[in-house]
């Protein structure tokens, strides 16, 4: 049965499912100003959206995304140089975060003690997460090789706010990676995300923030400023840092774009061309008029302009391409809500695949996808109600509160087991 679910868990390939089931509903007979005025300077993780505002996935599975590109890992689990290693880590870490351009559907909130998993045997790594809190909304994952060389964890609590035009997301949660035959343990937190233009013109995303990447075992650190998209664009979805040692020295200089690729030079070499690109490109560029309608997308700049002497460290898989009909999915974001025949009677009853108001959605049925939404939600509160009158406490089935013992932060571990497939004492919560 294992050997069965590990080729269907995700597809155990990537070719499976280029396309999703129905296209995407189209939003424009919807206002999402009538829902959102009320909220300004608010946080959204408890106000209700209309399920047109949604993609067919939940944050589970999105979350999930994250490993899109683990060959990143298998390459730093390879390399003998410490340095060598912060790099790629770095790189990964930019990846992970990669599939957020041009997403503007947001995941189905999962339900508490939601689950899912992901078996990849092409890639060589196993996945579980489960929803362990609602109120705040919590999720926690967790990685690992299916060889034994990576752990990769962590839990997120995706914190909302409206802003007037934009809706920003900050990712609260430390990403934990350990390279288990190196001894390693690095962790970081993903950047800030924020959707322009949720109520006028055509939305567009950019990520910004610090990313600090601290190797435990050697003091190295990789310092990665996103940076926003500035008053000409000239910055966007740009990113831009170093590795230093643990005695401070810059060591590295790591350069590119979330939505294309990452390069690494010497900083020598980086800070000498600074030098002679400032000479060459005067400032003569025009203030465009700032609209008070929209935050207009800049216009994206041309492509990342590659230092000599640079050595490529990531370049983005391109979207398939009828993306755009497609909630502007990658290939790997199509494959996983895939349910093969055989495949329900496997996974645990949590699991999302098996939500009726995201596979409503996927075969493009708004309505019964609405329908569902509601029906679930009003059963989870309903159990809620049933759990304080008899005074019970939620448990979690995968995951348990407490220490991360490389940042020493609270944090939510995974307790082992779910691969066994005991799945008895599962919630029902559809």
């Amino acid at each position: 049965r294992e050997a069965g679910l590990q080729g269907q868990a995700g597809g155990g390939n990537m070719t499976s499912e280029k396309t999703l089931p129905a296209e995407m509903i189209s939003r424009n007979n919807f206002s999402v100003w009538s829902i959102l005025k009320k909220c300004i300077g608010m946080e959204l993780s408890k106000i209700a959206m209309p399920v047109v505002f949604n993609e067919p996935l939940s944050f589970l599975q999105r979350i999930s995304e994250y490993m899109e590109h683990t060959h990143l890992i298998h390459k730093a689990c390879s390399l003998s140089d410490s340095l060598d290693r912060m790099q790629v880590v770095a790189a990964f870490a930019v990846s992970a975060v990669a599939s957020q351009w041009e997403r503007t559907g947001k995941p189905f909130n999962p339900l508490l003690g939601e689950t899912y998993e992901l078996i990849r045997e092409d890639d060589g790594y196993r996945l579980i997460s489960e929803q362990v809190s609602h109120h705040p909304p919590v999720s926690a994952f967790h990685a690992e090789s299916l060889k034994q060389e990576f752990e990769f964890h962590g839990s997120i609590y995706p914190k909302l706010k409206f802003w007037g035009k934009s809706v920003e997301a900050e990712p609260k949660g430390t990403m934990t990676l350990e390279l288990l035959k190196h001894k390693e343990a690095y962790t970081w937190t993903n950047p800030m995300c924020c959707v322009h233009n949720i109520i006028l013109g055509k939305l567009w995303i950019e990520q910004y923030g610090t990313v600090e990447i601290v190797n435990h075992s050697t003091g190295d650190k990789c310092v990665l400023n996103f940076k926003p998209c500035g008053m000409f664009g000239k910055e966007l979805h740009r990113v831009e840092g170093h590795i230093q040692d643990k005695s401070k020295k810059k060591r590295r200089v790591i350069y590119g774009k979330w939505t294309e690729c990452m390069y690494s030079v010497d900083p020598k070499v980086y800070d000498s061309y600074k030098k002679s690109d400032k000479k060459t490109t005067g400032e003569t560029k025009k203030l465009k008029q700032v609209s008070e309608e929209a935050d207009e997308m800049p216009e994206v700049q041309e492509t990342v302009t590659v230092i000599p002497g640079s050595a490529l460290l990531w370049r983005i898989t391109p979207r398939p391409p009828h993306s755009a009909e497609m909630y502007n999915f990658t290939s790997y974001a199509m494959t996983l809500n895939e349910l093969e025949p055989g495949m329900d009677r496997l996974l645990a009853p949590t699991d999302c695949r098996l939500r009726p108001d995201i596979r409503a959605m996927e075969n493009g049925d708004i309505d019964a996808a609405s329908v569902e939404k509601e029906r679930l939600e009003e059963k989870q509160r309903a159990s809620r109600r049933e759990r304080s009158k008899d005074e019970e406490d939620w448990s979690n089935r995968w995951f348990q509160q407490g220490t991360n013992p490389h940042t020493g932060a609270e944090d939510w571990l995974y307790t082992g087991g779910y691969f066994d497939r005991n799945y008895t004492d599962c919630p029902n919560i559809y």
